[in-house]
């Protein structure tokens, strides 16, 4: 289909109402076409069978009909070409232009802070990262990270000199000061604001480092409402400050009881952002991982400081605390560095980093690790165990250094490089083998850990046997699923979404008004059982999770997973909390892994709409509905939604479309799970039910 025709390019000529006499069409235009007639003509001039036919003559008069339209409808081909695509239509935009204009490139997603992904931290991580990287290559051991509510003009900044009139309309104030080298005084304006400058393209000056694409700093800078740059050298320093990427002030002056490095303080724009804030819960996570994964750096976020003596080893105990079958193993080579342990979990989990970058779904330096501890284990005991045998329960952190890695994208969560799997295998196994013949009594558990797992099996496969024939019996489909067309590994996999729903009312609702290229919905039946406590075998013997864990493609392990998000719907009453516990139960006992990968969410729908004959607006708490009646007036409607059902489906697509609220599923700590699963699904003990009285609420 060609371009739309604008309006104004549109010629109309009226004819005769019906009178049965013949017409002559008025004389073509050259690049006028005719385009449409009403009524069409019944009856054409002798000698011409078709419209088509009776427009394309080429008498001077132009064509003739008898019972001739009533109008005649043309379109100037010419005119809609020249004001729909010329030479001024194309733009060439600065790079600082791209990055405010395609912001997902650069940075992900945008969000308000709600989720730790969201790009006000990755802003934040792109000015830690260079910081780091200067620690790595042995300057400065101290990083000072401060968030404030708002930048104000005079206010001392982080080193302690005043800042030069810095201005903001509002928003955080962060600020970043490391004791590095410094960046060079005749280069800071460039450093930070042209892409493509760095000295991390030169291997003399850094090594080992995330930012190797001259990109993070430049995005910071063009996504800010106000930037500024302090370097400091050898008792001088420079001066820059940005607006929205715009060089507003840079000046050169003495700064003698400054010592070396680099002051970077940064707001991000509201209009880029809208209305957003900074979790220091989330904030301090990542001071945390930097802390492990670079010992004898120390971080100070907001006057706390965060270090660590023993690296990835005190990242994995801070994770699984004391819950372990055996005390964890450590090594770390020049290049790598890796910690692991088992646990009674089900499951396998890892925390994967590459230059210090967090690779939230895994990659090819995962990939071999994984497998360099299957052939550790097997040569040591001098066995053929399976791989799950051996990596069931296990809980591991590793940490690769890289000259040039590979990422899939600027937000660095996956490794893509090739050529790193031999040397990473071997090292693994030596450092497996000399953790195994040092400490005899984890050999000993770990190998009583692998039977258990090996029994396990055995005991799952009779189980599985049922329930698949049973399965069989029922359908050759699985039940109350409506698939999508995409899933994890096509082009457009890691877009797609299965919604688990509540009933077949809302099932309903939202198949009507889903994607079906991207979006499935699996429809539960009531409140599923409670999992809590219970071994793998009883998902087998109860066919509604069985059928769940069959269409989420996760039965033997997670790389057969189907879909990018796994979404939880339900409705917004007792019921549907309960059933939203009862799933994230299930997940969280033997599926871990889904929820710290982040594929598990939340999905947020209005609770009330208000509406009048004009205006519509959909509210998703009793603050946004009372601002939406004080707006529309007190004789507007306001509709209470109880569940999902009740929502049209006209109205649903918009919910889980481009704008879909979601709310990600996130633990601080793997070691605190079990805790919060007891107390909230396990027996019904007096401090729960004490807790249940304080927090009893009304509906809305």
């Amino acid at each position: 289909m060609g371009p739309a025709i604008r309006a104004d390019n549109l010629f109309k000529v009226v004819g005769p109402n019906g009178d049965g006499k013949t017409m002559t069409a008025p004389k073509r235009v050259e690049s006028w076409s005719l385009i449409a007639c009403m009524p069409p003509p019944t009856k054409y001039r002798r000698g011409v069978s078709s419209f088509k036919d009776a427009f394309a003559s080429d008498s001077p008069s132009g064509p003739l009909f008898e019972n001739a339209p009533a109008c005649y409808i043309f379109a100037d081909m010419a005119a809609k070409g020249a004001q729909g695509y010329d030479e001024s239509k194309i733009k060439t935009l600065s790079s600082l232009e791209h990055i405010r204009l395609r912001t997902g490139m650069y940075i992900g997603r945008l969000g308000d802070g709600s989720n730790p992904d969201d790009g006000i931290y990755v802003l934040l991580k792109e000015v830690i990262d260079n910081s780091v990287d200067e620690f790595i290559m042995g300057a400065g051991d101290r990083i000072v990270v401060r968030l404030e509510g708002t930048l104000e003009a005079g206010r001392p900044e982080a080193a302690g000199a005043k800042a030069a009139g810095a201005k903001t309309e509002g928003g955080a104030l962060v600020s970043v000061r490391d004791y590095g080298r410094g960046i060079p005084l005749g280069k800071v304006v460039e450093a930070v604001s042209v892409i493509n400058t760095g000295a991390k393209y030169n291997d003399d000056v850094f090594q080992f480092s995330v930012g190797l694409n001259g990109v993070g700093t430049k995005a910071v800078n063009a996504l800010s409402s106000a930037f500024r740059v302090v370097a400091y050298r050898e008792g001088r320093q420079f001066e820059a400050r940005f607006e929205k990427g715009v060089l507003k002030y840079r000046r050169e002056t003495e700064a003698r009881k400054e010592p070396n490095g680099t002051l970077v303080e940064f707001t991000p724009d509201r209009e880029i952002f809208g209305d957003y804030a900074y979790n220091p819960e989330f904030v301090e996570k990542r001071m945390w991982n930097y802390a492990y994964l670079n010992s004898g750096l120390t971080l100070a976020f907001n006057g706390a400081d965060f270090a660590s003596k023993n690296g990835l080893h005190d990242l994995l105990y801070a994770e699984v605390g004391d819950a372990t079958l055996y005390d964890i193993g450590y090594w770390r080579g020049d290049k790598i560095e890796f910690a692991f342990t088992h646990t009674n979990d089900y499951g396998e989990e890892y925390f994967s980093f590459v230059n210090g970058q967090w690779t939230s779904d895994g990659g090819s330096h995962l990939s071999a690790f994984r497998e360099g501890f299957l052939k550790a284990v097997n040569d040591f005991y001098k066995a053929q165990y399976k791989g799950e045998d051996i990596r069931e329960g296990i809980a591991a952190a590793v940490s690769v250094k890289l000259k040039n890695p590979v990422f899939e994208s600027q937000t660095k969560n996956k490794l893509g490089n090739t050529d790193i799997k031999p040397w990473i295998l071997q090292e693994v196994k030596s450092g497996v083998d000399d953790f195994l013949r040092k400490n005899p009594q984890a050999a000993r558990r770990l190998q009583e850990k692998i039977a258990a797992n090996e029994r396990l099996r055995t005991e799952l496969n009779v189980v599985k046997k049922e329930a698949k024939e049973a399965a069989r019996k029922i359908e050759l489909r699985i039940p109350k699923l409506k698939d999508c067309k995409f899933h994890l590994g096509d082009p457009k996999g890691e877009a797609s979404t299965i919604f688990l729903t509540e009933g077949l009312s809302a099932a309903g609702s939202m198949v009507s008004s889903r994607d079906v290229y991207t979006q499935a919905i699996f429809s539960l039946r009531g409140k599923p059982e409670n999992m809590f406590g219970r071994g793998r075998s009883a998902i087998y013997k109860n066919e509604e999770l069985y059928n769940m864990m069959m269409a989420l493609g996760i039965e033997t392990d997670l790389e057969g997973l189907r879909y990018g998000r796994i979404v939880v719907a339900t409705d917004a009453d007792y019921d549907g909390f309960h059933i939203r516990n009862l799933l994230l139960t299930f997940f969280l006992t033997f599926f871990e892994e889904l929820v710290v990968q982040g594929r598990v969410h939340i999905l947020e729908t209005p609770l009330f709409r208000v509406r009048t004959k004009k205006d519509t607006r959909y509210c998703y708490s009793a603050k946004e509905r009372d601002a939406a009646v004080a707006a529309l007036g007190a004789a507007s409607e306001v509709t209470r939604f109880k569940g999902l059902g009740e929502i049209s489906p006209s109205e649903f697509g918009r919910f889980i479309g481009e704008d879909m609220r979601l709310v990600r599923v996130d633990v601080q700590t793997l070691k605190a799970v079990p805790e919060i699963l007891e107390f909230y699904m396990g027996k019904n003990t007096p401090d729960r039910r004490e807790f249940i009285m304080q927090n009893l609420i009304g509906d809305l």
